[in-house]
Protein backbone atom coordinates (compact mmCIF):
# COMPACT_ATOMS: atom_id res chain seq x y z
CA UNK A 1 0.00 0.00 0.00
CA UNK A 2 1.76 3.13 -1.38
CA UNK A 3 1.17 6.45 1.27
CA UNK A 4 1.80 9.74 0.25
CA UNK A 5 4.55 11.48 1.93
CA UNK A 6 3.47 14.21 4.20
CA UNK A 7 4.17 17.79 3.27
CA UNK A 8 5.71 20.08 5.68
CA UNK A 9 3.35 22.23 6.21
CA UNK A 10 0.74 19.41 6.87
CA UNK A 11 3.94 17.73 9.27
CA UNK A 12 3.54 21.29 10.64
CA UNK A 13 0.68 21.86 11.83
CA UNK A 14 0.69 17.69 13.74
CA UNK A 15 3.29 18.59 15.28
CA UNK A 16 1.91 21.79 16.62
CA UNK A 17 -1.07 20.13 17.63
CA UNK A 18 0.47 17.27 19.42
CA UNK A 19 2.66 19.51 21.32
CA UNK A 20 0.61 22.70 21.96
CA UNK A 21 2.31 24.90 20.53
CA UNK A 22 6.49 25.41 21.08
CA UNK A 23 7.15 26.45 24.40
CA UNK A 24 6.46 25.82 28.15
CA UNK A 25 7.44 27.78 31.20
CA UNK A 26 10.01 26.02 33.78
CA UNK A 27 11.21 26.70 36.87
CA UNK A 28 14.95 27.40 38.08
CA UNK A 29 14.25 26.19 41.61
CA UNK A 30 12.31 23.25 43.38
CA UNK A 31 9.55 23.56 45.55
CA UNK A 32 9.55 19.95 47.14
CA UNK A 33 9.96 20.77 50.69
CA UNK A 34 7.96 23.25 53.00
CA UNK A 35 10.89 25.66 52.94
CA UNK A 36 11.07 25.68 49.47
CA UNK A 37 7.92 27.00 49.30
CA UNK A 38 8.74 29.77 52.07
CA UNK A 39 11.54 30.91 50.27
CA UNK A 40 10.37 31.13 46.82
CA UNK A 41 6.85 32.16 47.59
CA UNK A 42 5.06 33.24 50.86
CA UNK A 43 6.59 34.75 53.66
CA UNK A 44 9.92 35.14 52.12
CA UNK A 45 9.20 36.44 48.45
CA UNK A 46 7.53 39.40 50.56
CA UNK A 47 11.37 40.48 51.52
CA UNK A 48 12.35 40.47 47.89
CA UNK A 49 9.18 42.83 46.83
CA UNK A 50 9.63 44.97 49.13
CA UNK A 51 13.44 45.19 48.46
CA UNK A 52 12.51 45.94 44.57
CA UNK A 53 9.47 48.36 45.42
CA UNK A 54 12.06 51.01 47.09
CA UNK A 55 15.16 49.85 44.54
CA UNK A 56 13.24 48.79 41.21
CA UNK A 57 16.65 49.37 39.33
CA UNK A 58 17.94 46.01 41.15
CA UNK A 59 15.01 44.07 39.38
CA UNK A 60 17.77 42.80 37.44
CA UNK A 61 19.09 41.16 39.60
CA UNK A 62 16.36 40.02 42.10
CA UNK A 63 13.91 38.73 39.10
CA UNK A 64 14.27 37.17 35.57
CA UNK A 65 13.86 40.44 34.21
CA UNK A 66 17.66 40.42 33.54
CA UNK A 67 17.08 37.57 30.60
CA UNK A 68 13.81 38.35 29.57
CA UNK A 69 12.61 39.67 26.15
CA UNK A 70 8.94 40.39 24.95
CA UNK A 71 8.39 39.13 21.31
CA UNK A 72 5.18 41.17 20.44
CA UNK A 73 3.40 41.43 17.31
CA UNK A 74 -0.05 42.66 16.34
CA UNK A 75 -0.37 40.43 13.36
CA UNK A 76 -0.12 43.74 10.92
CA UNK A 77 1.95 41.91 8.66
CA UNK A 78 3.15 38.16 9.19
CA UNK A 79 6.00 37.21 7.34
CA UNK A 80 4.60 37.05 2.91
CA UNK A 81 0.96 35.70 4.71
CA UNK A 82 -0.18 39.72 5.07
CA UNK A 83 -2.26 41.07 7.77
CA UNK A 84 -3.65 37.72 9.77
CA UNK A 85 -4.44 39.07 13.16
CA UNK A 86 -3.18 38.18 16.69
CA UNK A 87 -3.87 34.51 15.90
CA UNK A 88 -1.62 34.23 12.94
CA UNK A 89 0.66 35.79 14.55
CA UNK A 90 1.15 33.59 17.90
CA UNK A 91 3.10 30.44 15.96
CA UNK A 92 5.53 32.77 14.75
CA UNK A 93 5.80 34.73 17.74
CA UNK A 94 6.77 31.23 19.93
CA UNK A 95 8.73 30.10 17.04
CA UNK A 96 10.92 33.57 17.66
CA UNK A 97 10.58 32.49 21.44
CA UNK A 98 11.71 29.23 20.79
CA UNK A 99 14.56 30.79 18.72
CA UNK A 100 16.14 32.61 21.66
CA UNK A 101 16.21 30.14 24.06
CA UNK A 102 17.55 27.33 21.76
CA UNK A 103 20.67 29.76 20.74
CA UNK A 104 21.01 32.10 23.06
CA UNK A 105 20.21 31.20 26.47
CA UNK A 106 16.87 34.27 26.51
CA UNK A 107 13.46 33.48 27.80
CA UNK A 108 10.95 34.82 25.65
CA UNK A 109 7.40 34.96 25.97
CA UNK A 110 5.04 35.81 23.04
CA UNK A 111 3.05 38.69 23.06
CA UNK A 112 0.08 38.92 20.56
CA UNK A 113 -2.13 41.83 20.63
CA UNK A 114 -5.68 42.28 19.41
CA UNK A 115 -5.39 45.94 18.06
CA UNK A 116 -3.88 47.33 15.10
CA UNK A 117 -4.26 51.11 16.67
CA UNK A 118 -0.75 52.25 16.97
CA UNK A 119 -1.31 54.44 20.27
CA UNK A 120 -3.07 51.54 21.85
CA UNK A 121 0.31 49.55 21.05
CA UNK A 122 2.54 51.36 22.28
CA UNK A 123 0.61 52.14 25.48
CA UNK A 124 0.14 48.02 26.07
CA UNK A 125 3.61 47.72 25.19
CA UNK A 126 5.02 50.33 27.88
CA UNK A 127 2.64 49.29 30.78
CA UNK A 128 4.22 45.80 30.19
CA UNK A 129 7.82 46.71 29.95
CA UNK A 130 8.68 46.76 33.72
CA UNK A 131 8.25 42.58 33.14
CA UNK A 132 11.22 42.48 30.69
CA UNK A 133 14.84 43.13 29.54
CA UNK A 134 14.01 44.00 26.10
CA UNK A 135 11.31 44.14 23.86
CA UNK A 136 11.44 42.63 20.31
CA UNK A 137 8.49 43.89 18.05
CA UNK A 138 7.83 41.86 14.88
CA UNK A 139 5.57 41.79 11.83
CA UNK A 140 4.09 45.25 12.47
CA UNK A 141 2.60 47.02 9.33
CA UNK A 142 4.55 49.85 7.59
CA UNK A 143 4.50 52.47 8.22
CA UNK A 144 2.82 52.62 11.39
CA UNK A 145 5.59 50.48 12.22
CA UNK A 146 8.14 53.30 12.33
CA UNK A 147 5.61 55.72 14.82
CA UNK A 148 5.25 52.65 17.19
CA UNK A 149 8.86 51.73 17.54
CA UNK A 150 10.28 55.57 17.62
CA UNK A 151 7.77 56.19 20.28
CA UNK A 152 8.15 53.52 22.79
CA UNK A 153 12.10 53.79 22.34
CA UNK A 154 11.46 57.19 23.64
CA UNK A 155 9.53 55.71 26.46
CA UNK A 156 11.37 53.03 28.05
CA UNK A 157 14.95 52.75 28.97
CA UNK A 158 15.61 49.27 27.74
CA UNK A 159 16.18 47.88 24.70
CA UNK A 160 13.98 48.02 21.85
CA UNK A 161 14.25 46.70 18.08
CA UNK A 162 11.41 46.25 15.17
CA UNK A 163 13.44 43.16 14.34
CA UNK A 164 11.56 43.26 10.69
CA UNK A 165 13.68 46.70 10.19
CA UNK A 166 17.04 45.95 11.77
CA UNK A 167 17.71 42.61 12.16
CA UNK A 168 16.79 42.44 8.50
CA UNK A 169 19.07 45.54 7.51
CA UNK A 170 21.83 43.94 10.12
CA UNK A 171 22.06 41.18 7.86
CA UNK A 172 21.36 42.18 4.90
CA UNK A 173 24.96 44.35 5.10
CA UNK A 174 26.60 41.64 6.49
CA UNK A 175 26.29 39.56 3.55
CA UNK A 176 26.54 42.25 0.76
CA UNK A 177 30.09 43.30 2.58
CA UNK A 178 31.27 39.53 1.69
CA UNK A 179 29.06 39.51 -1.58
CA UNK A 180 30.86 42.81 -2.91
CA UNK A 181 34.37 40.97 -2.17
CA UNK A 182 33.38 38.56 -4.52
CA UNK A 183 33.07 40.43 -7.46
CA UNK A 184 35.62 42.60 -6.44
CA UNK A 185 33.52 45.87 -5.71
CA UNK A 186 33.90 48.93 -3.59
CA UNK A 187 30.39 50.13 -1.01
CA UNK A 188 31.52 53.75 -1.68
CA UNK A 189 30.76 53.18 -5.93
CA UNK A 190 28.57 50.45 -6.10
CA UNK A 191 25.32 51.57 -7.22
CA UNK A 192 22.66 49.02 -5.50
CA UNK A 193 18.83 49.33 -5.80
CA UNK A 194 16.14 48.26 -3.39
CA UNK A 195 12.79 47.45 -4.30
CA UNK A 196 10.44 47.97 -1.73
CA UNK A 197 10.14 50.33 0.48
CA UNK A 198 7.78 48.94 4.00
CA UNK A 199 9.73 48.18 7.53
CA UNK A 200 12.91 46.56 5.91
CA UNK A 201 13.52 48.31 2.64
CA UNK A 202 13.55 51.43 5.00
CA UNK A 203 15.72 50.46 7.27
CA UNK A 204 17.93 48.01 4.80
CA UNK A 205 18.44 51.88 3.00
CA UNK A 206 19.82 54.17 5.99
CA UNK A 207 21.40 51.27 7.68
CA UNK A 208 23.69 50.94 4.29
CA UNK A 209 24.09 54.82 3.84
CA UNK A 210 25.38 54.74 7.42
CA UNK A 211 27.90 52.25 6.97
CA UNK A 212 28.99 54.20 3.78
CA UNK A 213 27.41 53.62 0.50
CA UNK A 214 26.86 56.26 -1.56
CA UNK A 215 24.93 55.37 -4.29
CA UNK A 216 20.87 53.93 -2.97
CA UNK A 217 18.14 54.11 -4.98
CA UNK A 218 14.47 53.06 -3.69
CA UNK A 219 11.53 51.36 -5.60
CA UNK A 220 7.99 51.45 -4.11
CA UNK A 221 4.93 50.24 -6.42
CA UNK A 222 4.69 53.90 -8.06
CA UNK A 223 8.16 53.86 -9.27
CA UNK A 224 11.36 55.35 -8.33
CA UNK A 225 11.19 56.92 -4.80
CA UNK A 226 12.29 60.76 -5.70
CA UNK A 227 11.64 63.85 -4.81
CA UNK A 228 9.65 64.58 -8.40
CA UNK A 229 6.99 62.81 -6.53
CA UNK A 230 4.30 64.60 -4.42
CA UNK A 231 2.81 61.42 -3.04
CA UNK A 232 5.61 60.80 -0.53
CA UNK A 233 4.93 60.21 3.14
CA UNK A 234 7.44 61.58 5.59
CA UNK A 235 9.17 58.24 5.93
CA UNK A 236 9.61 57.95 2.20
CA UNK A 237 10.71 61.54 1.89
CA UNK A 238 13.84 60.57 3.74
CA UNK A 239 14.56 57.43 1.25
CA UNK A 240 13.97 60.19 -1.42
CA UNK A 241 17.08 62.19 -0.02
CA UNK A 242 19.52 59.38 0.14
CA UNK A 243 22.86 60.31 -2.18
CA UNK A 244 23.27 58.19 -5.75
CA UNK A 245 25.07 58.87 -8.24
CA UNK A 246 22.79 57.98 -10.98
CA UNK A 247 21.19 59.82 -13.50
CA UNK A 248 17.45 60.20 -12.93
CA UNK A 249 15.13 57.78 -13.49
CA UNK A 250 10.88 57.39 -12.34
CA UNK A 251 10.57 53.67 -13.47
CA UNK A 252 10.99 50.83 -11.65
CA UNK A 253 13.19 49.25 -14.22
CA UNK A 254 14.98 52.28 -15.72
CA UNK A 255 16.14 52.50 -12.00
CA UNK A 256 17.62 49.03 -11.86
CA UNK A 257 19.24 49.42 -15.66
CA UNK A 258 23.44 48.95 -15.04
CA UNK A 259 23.01 48.45 -11.24
CA UNK A 260 25.77 46.54 -9.16
CA UNK A 261 23.27 45.40 -6.42
CA UNK A 262 19.61 44.48 -6.90
CA UNK A 263 17.85 44.38 -3.08
CA UNK A 264 14.12 42.60 -3.11
CA UNK A 265 12.28 42.92 0.09
CA UNK A 266 8.86 43.60 -1.55
CA UNK A 267 6.90 40.14 -3.03
CA UNK A 268 6.91 36.88 -5.45
CA UNK A 269 8.40 37.09 -8.52
CA UNK A 270 8.65 40.42 -9.12
CA UNK A 271 12.36 40.51 -10.70
CA UNK A 272 11.96 39.19 -14.18
CA UNK A 273 14.83 37.40 -16.12
CA UNK A 274 15.21 40.43 -18.50
CA UNK A 275 15.11 43.12 -15.39
CA UNK A 276 18.25 41.29 -13.52
CA UNK A 277 20.29 40.61 -17.53
CA UNK A 278 19.93 45.00 -17.12
CA UNK A 279 22.27 44.80 -14.25
CA UNK A 280 25.62 46.02 -14.46
CA UNK A 281 28.65 42.78 -14.99
CA UNK A 282 29.16 40.96 -12.11
CA UNK A 283 25.94 41.62 -10.33
CA UNK A 284 24.51 41.24 -6.79
CA UNK A 285 20.73 40.30 -6.19
CA UNK A 286 19.34 39.36 -3.29
CA UNK A 287 15.84 37.96 -3.73
CA UNK A 288 14.28 38.27 -0.20
CA UNK A 289 10.95 37.74 -0.33
CA UNK A 290 9.38 34.90 1.73
CA UNK A 291 8.73 31.92 0.93
CA UNK A 292 8.67 32.72 -2.99
CA UNK A 293 11.76 34.82 -3.74
CA UNK A 294 11.40 37.96 -6.42
CA UNK A 295 13.07 35.38 -8.63
CA UNK A 296 14.46 32.06 -8.04
CA UNK A 297 17.81 31.56 -7.90
CA UNK A 298 18.68 29.43 -11.11
CA UNK A 299 17.04 31.74 -12.98
CA UNK A 300 18.79 34.35 -11.86
CA UNK A 301 22.14 33.02 -12.63
CA UNK A 302 20.81 32.44 -16.18
CA UNK A 303 20.30 36.05 -16.61
CA UNK A 304 24.13 36.85 -15.57
CA UNK A 305 24.06 37.69 -11.45
CA UNK A 306 26.91 36.36 -9.90
CA UNK A 307 26.25 36.09 -6.25
CA UNK A 308 22.81 35.28 -5.24
CA UNK A 309 21.16 35.29 -1.84
CA UNK A 310 17.12 34.26 -0.53
CA UNK A 311 15.62 34.66 2.29
CA UNK A 312 15.34 30.30 1.79
CA UNK A 313 17.07 27.84 3.70
CA UNK A 314 17.01 24.94 0.89
CA UNK A 315 19.81 27.68 -1.21
CA UNK A 316 22.62 28.73 -0.61
CA UNK A 317 23.21 32.24 1.19
CA UNK A 318 20.15 32.37 3.36
CA UNK A 319 19.69 35.96 4.22
CA UNK A 320 17.64 35.48 7.62
CA UNK A 321 16.77 37.85 10.91
CA UNK A 322 17.42 34.43 13.03
CA UNK A 323 21.28 35.14 12.57
CA UNK A 324 20.85 38.57 14.26
CA UNK A 325 18.44 39.31 17.09
CA UNK A 326 19.13 36.38 19.51
CA UNK A 327 23.13 38.22 19.71
CA UNK A 328 21.94 41.38 19.78
CA UNK A 329 19.30 40.88 22.60
CA UNK A 330 21.95 38.69 24.18
CA UNK A 331 24.53 41.53 24.13
CA UNK A 332 22.38 44.05 25.30
CA UNK A 333 21.13 42.30 27.71
CA UNK A 334 24.21 41.21 29.04
CA UNK A 335 25.94 44.18 29.26
CA UNK A 336 22.99 46.49 30.42
CA UNK A 337 22.30 48.39 27.20
CA UNK A 338 19.48 51.11 27.48
CA UNK A 339 19.53 51.47 23.74
CA UNK A 340 20.68 49.69 20.52
CA UNK A 341 22.13 52.37 18.20
CA UNK A 342 23.07 52.41 14.38
CA UNK A 343 26.68 52.07 15.31
CA UNK A 344 25.78 49.00 17.16
CA UNK A 345 23.82 47.46 13.93
CA UNK A 346 26.95 48.55 11.78
CA UNK A 347 29.89 46.70 14.10
CA UNK A 348 27.30 43.65 14.34
CA UNK A 349 26.82 43.63 10.81
CA UNK A 350 30.89 43.69 9.64
CA UNK A 351 30.97 41.24 13.03
CA UNK A 352 28.73 39.01 11.09
CA UNK A 353 30.31 38.98 7.86
CA UNK A 354 33.47 38.04 9.33
CA UNK A 355 32.48 34.84 10.04
CA UNK A 356 32.83 33.85 6.62
CA UNK A 357 36.63 33.99 6.04
CA UNK A 358 37.18 33.48 2.36
CA UNK A 359 33.82 34.28 0.34
CA UNK A 360 32.32 32.88 -2.44
CA UNK A 361 29.23 33.15 -4.46
CA UNK A 362 27.32 30.50 -2.50
CA UNK A 363 29.20 31.21 0.59
CA UNK A 364 28.51 35.20 1.62
CA UNK A 365 27.33 34.70 5.03
CA UNK A 366 26.88 31.97 8.07
CA UNK A 367 24.13 29.31 8.48
CA UNK A 368 22.00 29.91 11.14
CA UNK A 369 22.82 26.74 13.20
CA UNK A 370 26.65 28.44 13.12
CA UNK A 371 27.43 27.86 16.48
CA UNK A 372 30.12 31.38 16.55
CA UNK A 373 26.94 33.56 15.52
CA UNK A 374 25.07 34.96 18.50
CA UNK A 375 28.65 35.06 20.50
CA UNK A 376 30.26 37.27 17.50
CA UNK A 377 26.92 39.63 17.36
CA UNK A 378 26.40 40.05 21.00
CA UNK A 379 30.04 40.88 21.31
CA UNK A 380 29.33 44.17 18.81
CA UNK A 381 26.45 45.33 20.95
Amino acid sequence: MNRKKKTLNQESLEKHKKFGGKLSVQSKVPLLSKKDWSLYYTPGVAAVSNHLAKRPQDARVYSIKKNTVAVISDGSAVLGLGNIGPYGALPVMEGKAAIFKSVAGIDAFPIVLDTQDPDEIIETVVRIAPGFGGINLEDFASPHCFYIEEQIKKRLSIPVMHDDQHGTAIVVLAALTNALKVVGKKKETASVTIVGSGSAGTAIAHLLAKAGYEDIRVVDRTGVIGMHRTDLSEHKKKLARLKTARKKAERFSDAVVGSDVLIGVSGPRNFSKELVASMGEKSIVFALANPIPEIMPDLAKKAGATVIATGRSDFPNQVNNALVFPGVFRGALDKGVSQITDEMKIKAGYALARLVKKPDANNIIPRVTDPRVVKAVAKAI
